[in-house]
């Protein structure tokens, strides 16, 4: 019995993919990366906000339409794209490994992201609930693990934007949803017209939802900018803020204790001499940095001496950073109140402590991958209490360097009657890079969020001055010691975003919540109908 050759057995012609089909293949993948990077890009210190719009809407164009599998794979590719140039300072004196870890472990947020927009792709009004799943996935990475590590979220690269009034309004939740949101209707906005150009037709319903996803954010920045005040509500406070710089970049600063520490006194009774000459005005109290004085002022007598000494000079309450040593149990990142006549009088204890920066999750897991680790001989331990010091009559709410970009730890200042907001940094590990600018931003951006004052003292720089309307005043070069002596308002009421704290947040992961159910029941349908 011969074989019969069938139209599906007969070889048919040479059917390999042409370049241009390969390269097809690759443009989803390419632009989910160049999204991220775009992103990477509208961050500080480049004033280039804008970028995140056209990197919101080329995501968008990547994710639409796919299934779910390839929306992870495609969002986590923009999490590398956007993550891995972001966050490359936390490799700056530890190597690759702990950078690359980071990056991996964090885009995979994005990348939930990117499966939950592709889910709401087809409904209706997606781009409303595309970015509310951007914002439920950021609160999410604020979170989990460890604590969480918001470093990246959209609203922290708009300090210079026009949507940061938003932040008044509603937080860095609303802010970053509205740049989101306004991304994806940019894009849907482009999608409609270019199937009306091809078709003739005009779908009223999603051209609607792609006006409005535009029209929302630009309309409530408009409207929200009548909350962006720097008037003097309680009157005015002249703060001086201290950067003494360190001896040498990088972790080994804390083997130089002693001399970062004379190097703040000195800056300190360099300003009470310009003070008493008339060449400087005098201050109502000075601020340091975190780790100015990394030897224990408490255990050492000597330290406390030289700190005295500066401060009786200058002759108004100053905030030291100190690392306190306690003969047992954890070390304490403590902000210590100095009184001019009493000495220390009051401390604030860092509440939220970095992971794997000042204790070491895991240790002896971690350590198979990198011995860094043991620079980090012994833990840190985390305070409870609210930081604010009344300091000359002025109260002056605590956020110590990482607890910027938290929006609990800085709102909690605030409602517990903060007129002004410090928030002292060391960030000389990260020598010369982006690091410092990303979180000056954060400090703009908090600003305006609680309408205060805020003065960013930094042992290297760069250190500020940042009114109200997140303006800065006056700024240090980085890696050069210098004091910064400005008067800026002081104010007491709170702003919507103040008031509100995590309900926008809640109501905004609602919104995604919601439409991820209705894409579920909707898939779970089109299956039924399929079936039967």
């Amino acid at each position: 019995m011969s074989a019969t050759i069938t139209p599906v057995d007969a070889p048919g012609p040479d059917t390999a993919p042409t370049p241009a089909a390969r390269l097809r293949r690759f443009a989803r993948p390419g632009a989910a990366l160049l999204s991220g990077f775009l992103l990477y890009l509208s961050f500080p210190p480049r004033p280039l906000w804008w970028l995140a719009l056209p990197a919101f809407g080329l995501l968008g164009w990547t994710l639409g339409g796919r299934r779910l599998r390839a929306g992870f794979g495609l969002g986590y590719l923009a999490g590398l794209g956007f993550l891995l140039p972001l966050l490359v300072w936390t490799g700056e004196e530890v190597g690759a490994g702990p950078w690359l870890a980071l990056a991996a472990v964090e885009a995979l947020f994005v990348a939930a992201a990117g499966l939950g927009i592709t889910a709401v792709s087809r409904l209706p009004w997606w781009p409303f609930f595309a970015a509310g799943v951007w914002i439920l996935a950021e609160g999410a990475r604020a979170r989990v693990p460890f604590g969480g590590f918001p470093w990246g979220k959209v609203a922290f690269g708009q300090a210079d934007g026009v949507f940061l009034p938003l932040a008044a309004a509603g937080g860095t939740p609303v802010l970053g949803f509205a740049v989101v949101l306004c991304g994806f209707g940019l894009y849907e906005a482009c999608r409609r017209l270019r199937a009306y150009r091809a078709t003739g037709a005009v779908p009223r319903g999603p051209l609607a939802a792609a006006a409005l996803a535009v029209l929302v954010p630009v309309t409530g920045a408009l409207a929200a900018l009548p909350l962006v005040d720097d008037s003097a509500e309680d009157g005015t406070a002249t703060v001086a803020a201290v950067q003494g710089n360190v001896p040498r970049l990088g972790l080994d600063f804390n083997s130089q204790r002693r001399a970062v520490l004379n190097n703040h006194v000195a800056r300190t009774r360099e300003l009470a001499r310009a003070v008493k000459a008339g060449r400087e005005p005098q201050p109502d109290f000075v601020l340091w940095p975190e780790n100015s004085s990394d030897i224990d002022p408490y255990a050492n007598p000597d330290a406390a001496d030289v700190i005295d000494g500066a401060v009786r000079a200058i002759g108004v309450p100053t905030v030291i950073g100190a690392v306190v040593t306690p003969e047992t149990g954890k070390l304490r990142n403590t902000l210590i109140q100095w009184d001019p006549e009493r000495g220390p009088v009051a401390t604030y204890d860092k509440r939220h402590v970095q992971p794997f920066g000042e204790y070491i999750p895991m240790r002896s897991f971690v350590r198979i991958f990198n011995s860094n680790v043991d620079r980090v001989s012994r833990d840190f331990g985390a305070g409870t209490k609210v930081g604010v010091f009344d300091l000359a009559g002025t109260k002056v709410g605590l956020a110590t360097c990482y607890e910027a970009a938290f929006d609990w730890a800085v709102r909690d200042t605030v409602t517990h009657g903060a007129q002004l907001i410090s928030v002292p940094s060391n960030n000389a590990t990260f020598g010369r890079t982006e690091m410092t600018y990303q979180q000056l931003a954060m400090s703009r951006v908090r600003a305006v969020e609680h309408s205060r004052s805020v003065v960013v003292p930094v042992t290297s720089g760069v250190s500020a001055v940042i009114r109200p309307d997140g303006e800065i005043v006056s700024q240090t070069e980085i890696f050069t010691p210098d004091v910064l002596v400005e008067k800026v308002p002081l104010r007491s009421s709170q702003t919507p975003a103040t008031r509100l704290g995590t309900l926008p947040e809640a109501l905004l992961a609602a919104l995604a919540v919601a439409g991820l159910g209705w894409a579920g029941a909707r898939a779970v349908r089109a299956r039924r109908t399929s079936a039967a």
